[in-house]
């Protein structure tokens, strides 16, 4: 302070002599380089007094961190060079709004110090809408879920199966997310694993979320429609009435769901049919074949056909593992093969349509991983592509002017040959006890 007060003093003087020396008469005339020493004086003060009196804040401290393999929050923290206050103030205040059970490899924070190395605010993100903010307030601490605000972006796509619709969706760059929600859409009205055909179209309207203009998750298929190359058309449209929750229906208000979805394992490939004499490849004996193979990779989910319980679960003979669930009406459904079985799955438990009971395996007599699956009414067994199930529902008779208006909108863009593929943006923000629903 006295050094600062020192050359305020002399820059004072400094200007008054400069002042004096241009009043005061002076018979010899002022040179240029009279004006030059005079100008690079008050600059030289001028400057040291600017570099005596500025001094630049100190800024926060801030850290990153990040949850190892096999890490505790706590043990994450303890690598930090923070003080143990600063960990436990974390915990403790960070408890209050995150469940610590379910933190997963990869989850992210910071922790934001003062100069004096105290805690002034941390945040937890463990996944991009779940992100959670521990701030200093007089009064201690605060911590609480953020709102995070995200785009949602409406797109066509449109493509032509070549091979498979695994494959033709994948040519346009979308993830397996998009594809399996597609099929599911029509999984009570064709099985995509033996009845696609080479020049069969699709097209769909979806919604793609993201945060920050990073891409975090696909929304709701809005509608969707596969054209088949004998002439045929499925549509689905998502609709949700207000206080009701949303399904796929067709046009005329059906619900797409039937009480059977025709294939557990949406993206398996037929490797036989059911057929009353076929010739074994293990044993080398001709014998019935009641039942469907879908060869797929071990571990592939597999889905309860229908609403059920589990009348057996265990190792059956040459079927492996084996489920066997027991429906209404006197149907029964039988999954064979199985590598494991569905974690909390029981005898004598329930189960839902489309829940995963199972995964494909190569157990009992088997040459390669497939689910051998097999359909039996009242004792018969039957083709499970051979059946024909009524819709779960349809929309009510109420319902249906709104239901028309929203979906004539959706057709139009379906029907737009080579449209483009962005339709709409909006922007939302998703409150803290909101959940997006993603697929």
């Amino acid at each position: 302070m006295k050094i600062s007060h020192t050359l305020h003093f002399l820059a004072t003087i400094v200007f008054f002599c400069v002042i004096l020396t241009l009043i005061t008469p002076n018979t010899r005339p002022k040179t240029p380089s009279d004006l030059s020493s005079t100008a690079t004086a008050i600059a030289s003060v001028a400057e040291n007094t600017h570099q005596a009196t500025i001094i630049p804040p100190r800024r926060p401290t801030v850290i990153h961190g990040a949850l190892r393999p096999g890490d505790s929050l706590t043990s994450s923290l303890s690598r930090l060079p923070i003080t143990a206050t600063v960990q436990d103030q974390i915990i403790t205040n960070l408890r209050n709004c995150i469940d610590f059970r379910r933190l997963r490899p990869g989850d992210r924070y910071t922790v934001t110090l003062d100069k004096t190395k105290q805690l002034v605010a941390c945040s937890y993100e463990s996944s991009p809408l779940d992100v959670y903010n521990l701030c200093r307030t007089d009064d201690g601490f605060r911590a609480e879920k953020q709102a995070v605000a995200v785009e949602c972006r409406t797109e066509r796509l449109d493509g032509t199966v070549t091979s498979s619709l695994y494959a033709a969706f994948a040519d346009q760059g979308v993830d397996s997310n998009l594809i399996f929600a597609f099929a599911d859409i029509f999984s009570s009205r064709i099985d995509f694993n033996t009845e696609t055909r080479a020049g069969d179209s699709f097209s769909l309207l979806y919604e793609k979320y993201y945060k920050g203009g990073t891409f975090i998750g696909y929304g709701h298929i809005l509608s969707a429609r596969y054209q088949r190359t004998d002439g045929s058309t499925l549509e689905g449209f998502w609709y949700a009435a207000k206080g009701r929750s949303g399904s796929f229906y067709d046009q005329n208000g059906n619900n797409l769901g039937s009480a059977f979805i025709r294939s557990p394992v949406p993206m398996g490939r037929l490797t036989s049919s059911f057929t009353l004499r076929r010739v074994h490849p293990i044993l080398g004996v001709v014998r019935p074949h009641l039942g469907i193979d879908l060869a797929a990779p071990v571990g592939t989910p597999i889905m309860a056909a229908a609403d059920g319980k589990v009348m057996f679960m265990g190792r059956k003979g040459g079927f492996g593992n084996q489920v066997i669930l027991i429906h209404s009406n006197g149907y029964r459904t039988y999954y064979g093969h199985l590598s494991h079985f569905a974690k909390g799955l029981r005898q004598g438990g329930r189960v839902h349509q489309k829940e995963i009971i199972g995964y494909v395996g190569a157990t009992g007599l088997a040459t390669g991983p497939h689910l051998d699956y097999r359909l039996s009414e009242k004792g018969v067994f039957e083709n499970p592509f051979d059946l024909k199930f009524k819709p779960k529902s349809r929309i009510p008779q109420k319902l249906m002017a709104a239901f028309r208006k929203e979906v004539s909108t959706e057709i139009a863009f379906l029907d737009q040959q080579g449209g483009q593929r962005l339709l709409a943006v909006k922007r939302l923000v998703v409150a803290p006890d909101q959940r997006l629903a993603l697929l």
